[in-house]
């Protein structure tokens, strides 16, 4: 199969999704486009900052495309090319894309409330505090398999003496410099920005030439350090981003790399059709693996690809993205579907593109070696692909490399970085004491409970758990990560389905959804378990700091996962149709002060007390 032609089909059939089902599901549920947005109303110079919807979508798009749709899809790629993509399809329009836009539009329409806000308002506060630690312990597997990931790709290699083989980190180095200086350029490039009110096309030309600059400094600069090294500089990186606020250092940067990855996207769709042309794009892997043999090795079909294959099809990840931080931005109710719906949508394509890339390189690369086991990694592979496919258009081959190692990287270093916001939102919000979603947790908060709610306590605690897990591995971590990733998935559709039933809306679109994941899930859990049991039968205390701590976390997700979705479905069949309306809105001084008393429909009355 020409890898040009799955591309193509692929693209109408995502623009499909989106233009039928997409629009069909924002017109069922209804989008106000007079309403002033939680964004405007709520603006506080902190997480509430209304955000134009290409900055909006940026932010959604580049913090959701992690490593999942290049690590999951090729993974999977085990079963053989077509059952992935048909689940990358299938589940991209039908589930994923359905998940992330409602979260998103339920948290607009209730002040822009978390996900654990929502579960508290539509299921109980037993129920929030429960989902806000399997939240918070699913935030923490996150950081640790990207974080690993990241370093592992910017990691120097060592000769036998000790000193660095630079022909071999060469790409790895410079994409690590550029990485650093990008911390710093997007504080400077948001700063400018502000000062100077810029946007549309001027705000783009002033991206493509901080680019142009990063490149060119990062490529006659390299930095090489080993992996524990890149450890260090992440997370100084990630203690920052998860506490600042968010307009000063994530959505600038985000702004950024939606650009970057829109490039990656454009260059790797290009290159598959040069070299299809070419007769060069032929998919060498096999179109549907021998099932059984593989379940004779312990990997079945089910559930292994439906976990495996996370973010291009479904991840229950962009649903705390799209409550924690994406709800916070969005401008106009009508730039949901486009934020919500269309990033995922576009998720997927890039999955289709992992599917195809590798396909196209198995016989070089060998990429379902014996028994499953992938030759290189997730990475390396789509990595190495994207910038054959570039320079068979004329691109240099030295600058194709390190420009597609810093996208991969970029994919999850972006992720990861939205991943400790909401990990640290989690943790602080675990003691907040009422369910507004303006409330500063650790306002009326004595004791303990205010150390705990402090930004910057809450922030290192959560990444000092995820570094301690991440020296276990992304290879062990993943597994893992899938399953309690889908599992979150399922949990926000059960939400997402009560909110519909709350408000008198239909929610009949979500109900397979739910069966379907958490069979799925929860079948992969307990196999993850039984995995880790063994491995400690086994090897013990040699597996204690890997498979014992993670063995720790599979049973305690389970048990949270259990008690949540009970809870969800009880209230899901005992709650009567129409009995909670959407939120009245909520206003900030901040927004009062831009947006008047009375300009407005939903403004309050002159003399009203509004929240400080």
């Amino acid at each position: 199969m020409n890898g040009m032609i799955v591309v193509a089909v692929a693209a109408v059939v995502l623009a499909a999704g989106y233009l039928l089902y997409g629009r069909w599901l924002a017109r069922t549920w209804g989008v106000d486009r007079e309403a002033l947005t939680p964004a405007k109303r709520m603006e506080d110079g902190k997480n509430f900052s209304p955000a134009s919807c290409f900055t909006a979508f940026s932010h959604q798009f580049s913090s959701i495309c992690g490593a999942g749709p290049v690590t999951g899809t090729i993974a999977a790629m085990m079963f053989g090319w077509l059952p992935v993509l048909l689940w990358v399809l299938v589940g991209g329009i039908f589930f994923g894309a359905v998940h992330d836009f409602g979260a998103l539009y339920a948290s607009v329409k209730n002040n822009g409330k978390s996900l654990a806000q929502l579960v508290e308002k539509y299921i109980g506060r037993t129920g929030r505090r429960l989902f806000l630690l399997f939240s918070w312990l699913f935030t923490i597997i996150v950081i640790a398999a990207f974080v690993d990931m990241v370093a592992g790709t910017f990691m120097a290699t060592f000769d036998a003496s000790g000193a660095v083989d630079t022909a071999a980190s060469y790409s790895g180095g410079a994409a690590g410099t550029i990485s650093i200086l990008f911390t710093f350029v997007a504080i400077a490039f948001g700063w400018i920005n502000r000062r100077f009110g810029l946007s549309g096309w001027k705000e783009f030309v002033l991206a493509v030439a901080l680019f142009v600059a990063m490149f060119a400094v990062g490529m006659q600069f390299p930095v090489y350090l080993d992996k524990y090294g890149w450890f260090a500089v992440i997370m100084v990186y990630l203690l920052f981003a998860a506490a600042m606020p968010i307009q000063t250092l994530k959505q600038p940067r985000d702004y950024l790399t939606s650009i970057m990855m829109i490039v990656m996207i454009v260059c790797a769709v290009l290159g598959i059709f040069v070299l299809g042309a070419k007769g060069e794009a032929t998919m060498t892997a096999p179109m549907v693996a021998d099932f059984s043999a593989l379940a004779e090795s312990g990997s079945y079909v089910f559930p292994l690809l439906f976990v495996s294959v996370a973010c291009g099809a479904l991840s229950g990840f962009h649903s705390l993205v799209s409550t924690n931080t994406s709800s916070k931005q969005v401008e106009k109710e009508q730039d949901m579907l486009p934020v919500g719906y269309g990033a995922m949508v576009l998720e997927s394509f890039v999955g289709v593109l992992a599917i195809v890339v590798a396909g196209i390189m198995f016989t070089a690369m060998n990429t379902s070696g014996a028994g499953g086991a992938a030759v290189g990694t997730p990475f390396k592979i789509f990595s190495t692909g994207v910038a054959n496919g570039m320079a068979a258009f004329g691109v240099n081959g030295t600058l194709a490399s390190v420009f597609m190692t810093m996208c991969v990287s970029a994919l999850a270093l972006t992720s990861v970085d939205a991943v400790a916001r909401i990990g640290r939102l989690s943790f602080q919000e675990f003691f907040a004491k009422t369910n507004d979603a303006a409330e500063d947790a650790g306002a009326n908060a004595t004791g303990a409970a205010k150390v705990f709610s402090n930004t910057w306590v809450a922030t290192v605690l959560t990444l000092a758990l995820g570094l301690a897990l991440a020296f276990g591995g992304y290879n062990n971590i993943w597994p893992l990560f899938g399953a309690s990733n889908q599992l979150l998935g399922g949990m926000t559709m059960i939400t997402l389905a009560v909110f519909c039933k709350c408000t008198g809306r239909k929610g009949f679109m979500l109900y397979v959804p739910v069966a379907f994941l958490l069979a799925s899930t929860f079948t992969s859990l307990v196999q993850s378990i039984i995995g880790c049991v063994n491995a400690l039968q086994t090897s013990g205390m040699a597996v204690i700091a890997t498979s014992g701590l993670q063995l720790v976390f599979a049973i305690l997700i389970v048990i949270l996962g259990v008690i949540v979705a009970y809870n969800c479905l009880k209230e899901l069949f005992t709650k009567k149709a129409g009995s909670l309306p959407d939120e009245e809105p909520e206003w900030s001084q901040m927004g009062l002060a831009r947006y008047g008393h009375g300009q407005h429909a939903d403004a309050p009355a002159a003399g009203t007390t509004e929240r400080a």
